[in-house]
């Protein structure tokens, strides 16, 4: 998973339940010229995971508003997708969420982005990709630890300021606040005005 940082992300074509709940394949590379927040989680129907794809919809106007869309994948089949989108949320569903959910049936997407476990379901990973399809930012969790969304959109403001700015990101960055100039000096008087 580490490597694939700074790499081309692997593209993959594969079958989808879509926002309007249609069936329609997916291919990553034509998501090129928009920043993509490519998640996979274990299964559908399932307890954390739920949680997740619903944070990530609620949110999903706030990943829109910064020109990145948001993509789920598990080895689930489309059908189950589909099937887990038509159960009410009350009933252990997640709803009519509105980004495409991609069906790995084969396994192979979560192989070559290095989340496949023990080659049964896919552990939760996160990849923020660039404009140019290059992988930026990957993150891993077991599967008893539910992301972080807050964090997935400030991991997004923060690769875009350094894209627009050529400034970097000190830890605990927000948008609105100051970053540093990828020089010494730039350092230096950053960590001298906030050194308390």
């Amino acid at each position: 998973m580490c490597d694939l940082v700074t790499k081309e992300a692997p593209d993959f074509a594969a079958q989808a339940a879509m926002p309007d709940n249609t069936f329609s394949e997916l291919k990553l590379s034509s998501y090129r010229g928009k920043h993509v927040v490519l998640f996979f989680y274990p299964l559908d129907f399932t307890f954390v995971c739920p949680s997740e794809i619903i944070a990530f919809d609620k949110a999903l106007d706030k990943f829109k508003e910064k020109n990145t869309e948001v993509i789920g994948v598990s080895v689930d089949s489309h059908f189950t997708h589909l099937a887990w989108k038509n159960t009410p949320r009350e009933k252990g569903g997640i709803g009519n969420v509105q980004y495409p959910l991609v069906s790995d049936l084969t396994k192979e997407i979560a192989r070559s982005y290095g989340v496949l476990l023990n080659d049964s379901v896919a552990l939760r990973g996160l990849f923020l990709i660039d404009k140019d399809g290059i992988v930026r930012h990957a993150l891993i969790n077991d599967l008893p630890l539910g992301r972080n969304v807050d964090e997935a959109l400030r991991v997004v403001d923060a690769l875009q300021f350094t894209e627009k700015h050529g400034e970097v990101c000190p830890a605990n960055w927000r948008e609105g606040e100051e970053a540093m100039k990828p020089t010494s000096d730039g350092v230096a008087s950053y960590l001298a005005k906030h050194a308390k």
